[in-house]
């Protein structure tokens, strides 16, 4: 694999590495072949003048063009005859210059092409990226670009880049509707019941009663909450979470939380084991990190009761420090452990909202630990059930 790394990053130069390298080929490129046919130009004349002269006037000049000075006046003489009186003039003559005059005419358009067709690669590459990004901006999320194997560096990567990010764009899109069908049905679904509720009482299917005014009353708590766990979500995501950072005290926390949720635990059989193992502070906010300790453990009673345990312990790294919550509930498949953050998913589909929560206690449990500059990780144990791992900065 870094075989392959670093054959590709030897092929794909730095884009100004890769302009340079083109400009100055047909540079050079340009020189060698005016030099050479001005050269060949020379070696033709000579050449014809050669065939011209007698076969012993060939060999007594190729003597004398060893040792002129043996018969310099003859040796004159054989070159004025044969080659003309121009020789040996200090100046190329009015047909050299038109030869290169046409030479370099010829050239011009030879390395106009080349360098069109040398910047084509550039050109296509760049009328690709804005033609995705066009696409993109009119809200085809999705749109992506080939990228050829010779492109510069620069370019590849920003082709690359484009590609992911629009991956990204796609995913996001998918999600955010599935989220809004969700979210409707959430909503609707209390709302629903107390309006039917009411319109029963209205009717005289129902007795006005206080026991039928609570009923009511409880699911328009369920939607106030519901609505307050959505509002919390996307301060979150926003990056508008107010959050009170001092040192705060991982095991402490952990053991007011733990107190809360005791009542809970015991009637739903779970023994809560916390492994102090270490006395750990991270840069936090208490109240916002409670949440999620809160969200943690009471997702463990809901979905991981049948394990009868959950573990709570620590770790720590020279710069994070973390903690572990450990349940012994069924197997989860990995399709829904890709998908465990997302908002409005249950561990257990089959589950009403009831017993399995709004599905979004999770998803606000990573969002504040992202707000933190943290971490919310989930890993599957040998032995079945779940382990999350909040992770923190130390401090």
């Amino acid at each position: 694999m870094n075989r392959k790394l670093r054959f590709q990053k030897s092929e794909n130069s730095s884009l100004w590495n890769w302009i340079c390298r083109k400009v100055i080929s047909l540079a050079v490129g340009s020189i060698i072949l005016i030099s050479f046919c001005m050269w060949l130009r020379f070696y033709i004349d000579n050449k014809w003048h050669e065939y011209r002269i007698p076969v012993e006037v060939r060999a007594e000049l190729a003597e004398l063009i060893k040792n002129p000075w043996l018969n310099i006046n003859r040796y004159h003489a054989i070159i004025d005859r044969w080659y003309g009186v121009d020789y040996w003039k200090p100046e190329l003559r009015i047909t050299d210059w038109l030869i290169l005059a046409v030479l370099v005419l010829i050239v011009i358009p030879i390395i106009f092409t080349l360098t069109l067709r040398t910047a084509r690669p550039l050109s296509k590459q760049i009328s690709a990226l804005a033609n995705a990004a066009k696409s993109v901006a009119q809200g085809s999320f999705g749109a992506k670009v080939k990228i050829p194997d010779n492109l510069p560096l620069e370019l590849r990567s920003l082709s690359e880049n484009f590609n992911g990010m629009s991956m990204q764009l796609e995913r996001y899109e998918k999600d955010l509707k599935k989220s809004h069908v969700a979210m409707a049905h959430e909503l609707r679904s209390p709302l629903t019941a107390a309006t039917g509720r009411l319109q029963g009482m209205i009717d005289g299917v129902f007795e006005p009663s206080e026991t039928q005014l609570k009923m009511v009353m409880q699911q328009l708590n369920e939607l106030n909450r519901l609505v307050e766990d959505l509002h919390l979500l996307k301060l979150a995501d926003a990056g508008q979470l107010n959050l009170s950072m001092i040192s705060a005290g991982l095991n402490e926390i952990v053991r007011e939380k733990i107190a809360w949720i005791t009542p809970s635990a015991e009637k739903a059989g779970v023994s809560i084991r916390h492994n102090q193992n270490m006395m750990l502070s991270g840069v936090a906010d208490p109240y916002r990190l409670g949440q999620v300790f809160l969200i943690l453990m009471d997702n463990a009673l809901r979905y991981a009761a049948d394990g009868g345990v959950l573990d709570i312990s620590y770790d720590a790294t020279p710069d994070t420090v973390s903690v572990i919550f450990r349940d012994k509930g069924p197997a989860v498949p990995n399709e829904l452990l890709e998908d465990i953050f997302t908002p409005f998913v249950r561990e257990e589909v089959s589950r009403s909202r009831h017993s399995g929560g709004s599905g979004l206690g999770l998803s606000i449990a990573r969002a504040i630990c992202e707000a933190h500059g943290g971490q919310l990780e989930v890993e599957k144990n040998k032995k079945g059930g779940l382990a999350f791992r909040v992770s923190l900065r130390k401090s």
